[in-house]
């Protein structure tokens, strides 16, 4: 949920010691050569960059369900989300650079509070792109390869989401030292990696033996989305209480109080999801209905907290702008949150059968399509000329 400040580099941070003699062509670590460049470039590369990953994939995945037909736009998500897998490995690739080659970098972002959380984008970003491998992938690569493209994803993705959801909020207890008036949406980042997983684990149900591992399959969806929930539960009155007693964030921060709607959003989705599952007979009566209720029960009010925070939110960023907010690696908040909102519509839409929430969720993916190419073409932009590449500016 997208998303990302770019890392700050601690004052304790060391510079990595290189033994090899400058200016000799085609040594390994040698200023200059392509390999070195390449290396160097990735040396401030933090996991905030898997953001990008999301915000692109979920236009596919929330592209794929909108409730209004719309010609070219099953084939335009299905480009998107090939996109978003290639993003992903040549991510992996460069992050797998960084932890080999700038170890203590690594190391760094691990001990600061403000960049740790983002590790949780790396479990949403695998999920969002195997998710949408099911959505809309199987239309080039055949659905055996898509159901094994997501299962591989979503093993890694939900693995790797709970690993963070305990080992980030363990690192701001024992190693980090935060205030009350440090607390930030980013928090919520390793949190709601799992309540990713629930929403898109129901896509592999259909896909597995009838009986026992369907439904527990589905059941485990179902914890992850408690654990996720009453997590989010104790987080959110802490964000809210900043925002109240210490007034606005900075201005580069600002685009991270639309992360507060990735798990309103998500959560909705899921609810939703578990429903449409339940109901092919994959759990006995009365569970089935009791999906169903519960599902709008619980989508309905939460739907409508998030347009609230999304008003607010938005309100914020106008505010921000007005006073010279730039771009940023956070404009990429404005995308996978938005895109959960864009689903949980949908879903909404579906069960209860209003075409409110089908206006709704066409009028997000909207502003999710215009926020994405905006994000993309500056990010784009930021790469090409090495800004966003380049050592942070202390201040």
């Amino acid at each position: 949920m997208v998303t990302v400040a770019h890392p700050q580099t601690p004052p304790h941070t060391a510079t990595t010691t290189r033994t090899t003699t400058p200016g000799t062509p085609g040594t390994p670590g040698t200023p200059g050569t392509p390999g070195t460049r390449i290396t160097l470039a990735t040396r401030h590369l933090g996991p905030n960059w898997y953001a990008s990953v999301m915000g692109t994939a979920i236009i596919a995945g929330a592209g794929a369900t909108l409730p209004v037909p719309i010609p070219g736009l099953r084939t335009a998500c299905t480009a998107v989300w090939a996109f978003s897998l290639l993003m992903l490995t040549a991510l992996l690739a460069a992050r797998a650079l960084h932890w080999i080659h700038h170890r203590d970098q690594a190391r760094a972002h691990l001990l600061d509070p403000a960049v740790a959380p983002f590790y949780g984008c790396l479990s949403m970003a695998l999920l969002a792109v195997g998710g949408g491998a099911l959505l809309v992938g199987e239309d080039w690569i055949g659905t055996g390869a898509a159901v094994a493209l997501d299962a591989v994803l979503f093993t890694a993705g939900t693995v790797i989401g709970l690993a963070a959801a305990v080992a980030i909020p363990y690192l701001m207890v024992v190693k980090h030292r935060v205030e009350p008036g440090q607390a930030s949406p980013v928090w919520l980042l390793p949190l709601v990696a799992p309540m990713v997983s629930a929403a898109l684990g129901p896509l592999l149900v259909p896909h597995l033996p009838a009986g026992q591992a369907q439904e527990t399959l589905l059941f485990a969806c179902f914890a992850m989305f408690g654990l996720s929930l009453l997590a989010t539960l104790v987080m959110l009155p802490m964000i809210f209480a900043r925002l109240l007693t210490g007034g606005p964030f900075p201005l580069a921060l600002t685009p991270t109080l639309f992360l507060v709607l990735g798990p309103l959003g998500q959560s909705t989705t899921a609810v939703n999801k578990f429903a449409d599952t339940a109901a092919t007979g994959v759990v006995p009566a009365p569970y089935d209905q009791g999906f169903a209720v519960f599902a709008v029960l619980y989508g309905v009010p939460v739907m409508g907290f998030a347009l609230l925070w999304l008003a607010l939110a938005g309100a914020m960023v106008v505010r921000a702008r007005r006073r010279g907010m730039g771009f940023a690696m956070t404009w990429w908040a404005f995308t996978f949150p938005v895109g959960t909102c864009v689903t949980g519509a949908e879903g909404l839409g579906k069960h209860t059968g209003l075409a409110v929430y089908d206006w709704l969720a066409v009028a997000l993916y909207a502003l999710l399509v215009t926020a994405w190419a905006l994000a993309l073409a500056r990010t784009l932009r930021g790469v090409v000329n090495g800004k966003l590449l380049a050592a942070p500016q202390r201040t």
